[in-house]
């Protein structure tokens, strides 16, 4: 092999290894899968959350390396956007409380009044943000 497939081959090492790293740290250190557990009170079914994360991270990367495409009908890619979005939802609900970063910001700054302003902004930020990369990006 040349030295330059060599050198690829290892910052793509690296690369996976420090996402892997900060992905292991914000599961871990942020508490977000139990904090995910307390909120759905499934505590029993520890064994399942951490599978679906082994074999979700796994089948991710796997795809991300790959060029899949799948032909789903329209009402099951409902489904699965819907299923996405309460995942990410709940991802993020639980996140937030693990950290209560905007609250505490708006209470030493003096904003609290405004904290609705705030949350206001990040929904409809991401909304229209989504939205637009689908019509733009994805829908060209």
């Amino acid at each position: 092999m040349s030295l330059k497939i060599i050198f690829i081959l290892l910052v793509g090492l690296a690369g996976g290894i420090a996402v892997g790293a900060g992905f292991v740290a914000f599961i871990a250190v942020l508490g977000i899968i139990p904090r995910i557990m307390q909120l759905t009170k499934s505590m029993k079914m520890l064994i399942y959350y951490k599978w679906a994360t082994i074999l979700g991270v796994i089948t991710g990367t796997w795809i991300g390396l790959q060029e899949v495409q799948f032909s789903l009908h329209w009402f099951l890619l409902v489904f699965l956007g819907l299923f996405q979005g309460v995942f990410v939802g709940m991802l993020a609900a639980s996140l937030y409380e693990a950290l209560d970063v905007l609250p505490l910001i708006f209470k030493r700054v003096g904003l609290q009044d405004r904290l609705l302003y705030l949350l206001m902004a990040i929904v409809l930020g991401k909304v229209f943000g989504s939205l637009f990369h689908w019509l733009y990006y994805i829908n060209l």
